[in-house]
């Protein structure tokens, strides 16, 4: 089982000077490596035929509406589960997650994996990261412990670059598209999710 992790929004707690109100962690989840190789196979066919070169980035808050439409169309015949959490920030009472990015980054990490137990099995885990190696080390050590009491939702676990990656900018997109429905005042709010929701397994709204 092939879970890649990525986010969308921002870890801070400025509200009041333009951090996001709120924060998304998505889970793409693939339970056969062929249907992970199919997936990645249609984005590079998809960057190729947009004439792109082949380190060009798919990320969602970067890319245009044609672009996000074409990319979702593109997968949303592809098999994988999606798992994510949503958190309202203005909820967060707690002085230490607020206070630290890399916490609270790491505990909703840990929130919705260890919430996928029993959907997620002995996953190997990819998650986007330039963090350096200390920080790896101690993030990868806090999620076995913490999300993965019993053994049986991690299997390994590697930070990767999502330039790279055709799954985990996979995951960027599918992570904006449940952050947009969040912005009412958007009037594609709904567009995206809309497009790949037989995919979506559970959304948790984290109060």
């Amino acid at each position: 089982m092939l879970v890649f992790i990525d986010d969308s929004g921002d870890a801070g707690f400025k509200l009041d000077k333009g951090s996001s109100k709120y924060f998304v962690i998505a889970c793409v989840i693939f339970d056969d490596n062929l249907d992970a190789e199919e997936a990645a196979l249609k984005i590079k066919r998809l960057r190729r035929s947009l004439n792109w070169r082949d380190d060009h980035e798919f990320k969602f808050n970067k890319a245009s509406k044609i672009i996000r439409l074409a990319f979702l169309n593109e997968v949303k015949s592809c098999k994988f589960r999606v798992r994510a959490i949503v958190a309202d920030k203005s909820t967060i009472r707690s002085p230490e997650l607020r206070r630290s990015k890399n916490k609270f980054y790491n505990y909703m990490i840990k929130e919705v994996l260890s919430k996928s137990d029993g959907f997620i099995k002995d996953g190997r885990i990819r998650l986007d990261g330039h963090e350096d190696r200390a920080y790896k080390k101690a993030a990868t050590t806090y999620f076995r412990q913490q999300a993965n009491p019993r053994g049986g939702v991690i299997k390994d676990m590697k930070f990767v670059n999502s330039k790279n990656n055709n799954l985990v900018q996979l995951a960027d997109m599918v992570a904006g598209s449940i952050s947009r429905t969040t912005q009412e005042g958007k009037t594609d709010s709904q567009e995206y999710l809309k497009i790949i929701n037989r995919r979506v397994e559970d959304i948790w709204n984290f109060k």
